[in-house]
């Protein structure tokens, strides 16, 4: 049984009402984007879930950070998590579907960890469905739901399975988006990747640089840019 909480350095993740629980490749989509982005944007996290990325940029940046998040149960503990915190005066969560909320403003930079599974087997319970699977939120739909709330100037983040990237990429293309940067993530060196954590702009770049990371070393262990990426965050690194 997963823990009820997760403990970070500066904040506490409490998940036992929401279907995802915290999970390695969301801390590395939050810190990856953290340590890049601007003070002073404006941010919106589609799918917010327990809070975990919005108050992962909200530790590293003096941001307004919004969210929305579709289901009450976990909306009811995203306002808990997000509310527990030195920051909590510029968060703001929003109960909701993304595809249809009118947000009261257009956003620098938009992130989500969206569901996942779209053309696998769904889970038994309708959470875990919404959460993991496509059921409510198509990766077409959330490139619409981007592109309707993020400025003219702005870039968004999005984590993906490796073997959906290349899908999501035509979808975005087609949308008149760019890539910015594509991180691959893989386990350890041996393993092939399984996560890949990209981000578009509106404006096309000369260069879309590739980066890897890798979680653990061969011998075990957690590898330096683990250790270098999450320092900030996991409390025993």
């Amino acid at each position: 049984m997963a823990n009820s909480y997760f403990q970070f350095k500066q904040f506490t993740i409490h998940q036992d009402q929401c279907a995802m629980k915290v999970c390695t490749d969301a801390c590395i989509l939050g810190a990856w984007f953290a340590a890049k982005l601007p003070d002073y944007y404006n941010i919106l996290d589609i799918g917010s879930g327990t809070g975990l990325l919005m108050l992962m940029l909200a530790q590293q940046t003096e941001s307004e950070i919004h969210g929305i998040e579709i289901d009450l149960a976990a909306f009811k503990q995203l306002k808990e998590n997000v509310g527990q915190n030195g920051w909590k005066e510029r968060l703001r969560v929003f109960p909701g579907d993304a595809r249809t909320y009118s947000f009261p403003l257009k956003y620098n930079f938009i992130i989500s960890n969206p569901p996942f599974f779209e053309n696998d087997l769904p889970s038994d319970a309708d959470a875990e469905q919404v959460a993991k699977h496509s059921k409510m939120l198509k990766l077409e739909e959330l490139v619409q739901a981007i592109d309707d709330n993020l400025d003219s100037q702005g870039s968004f983040g999005v984590l993906l399975p490796f073997h959906r990237w290349s899908y999501f990429h035509e979808l975005a293309t087609r949308q008149g988006f760019h890539l910015v940067e594509h991180l691959t993530v893989k386990q350890t060196p041996r393993h092939t990747p399984f996560r890949s954590i990209l981000q578009y702009s509106r404006h096309k770049e000369n260069f879309a640089p590739e980066y890897e990371l890798i979680i653990q070393k061969e011998e075990g262990g957690y590898t330096d840019d683990f250790i270098e990426l999450l320092k900030n965050y996991y409390l025993y690194l």
